[in-house]
């Protein structure tokens, strides 16, 4: 079930719901909604993001948020505010936790997930099954942040 999105939302930014997935058991997707992220000032698109529901061995290493802030509009935190309103999603289906992966040398991403207010899990092997390692040129490692809600 998927809940309404129109309250994500800050003095910034609000999410701009693009679609939902239902969980494929057979792929190891759990439900996700997809994002655009808007300024409120003008309404421009200014990245994206998503929020994966649930937990299994896929999110342990992929996580359950992403997120994409277009070059020009990088620097404004868009990407650590999407994931603060994310959060109150995530809550919403009664999620405990959430997970944020990103790449060791994406420095720019650890401050997001620092300014979120998730803490440093580690440095976990991503294992050949893994999108992730194979989407990303066969990555072998991946950063863990948690938040609890």
């Amino acid at each position: 079930m998927f809940f309404d999105t129109t309250h994500l939302r800050n003095n910034d930014i609000y999410l701009l719901l693009r679609q939902t997935q239902e969980g494929n058991d057979e792929k190891l997707w759990v439900p996700a909604y997809h994002f655009a992220i808007c300024r409120n000032e003008d309404n421009q698109i200014v990245g994206r993001c998503d929020v994966r529901i649930g937990h299994n061995k896929n999110t342990y290493y992929g996580g359950n948020i992403g997120y994409e802030v277009f070059t020009k509009y990088r620097g404004n935190h868009y990407a650590s505010q999407a994931c603060v309103l994310l959060f109150e999603l995530a809550k919403q289906h009664d999620l405990t936790e959430v997970v944020i992966t990103c790449d060791e040398t994406n420095i720019a991403s650890q401050k997001t997930c620092q300014n979120a207010g998730c803490v440093f899990e580690g440095i976990v092997p991503i294992p050949q099954w893994h999108d992730l390692y194979r989407r990303e040129n066969n990555r072998e490692t991946t950063c863990r942040y948690i938040k609890k809600l």
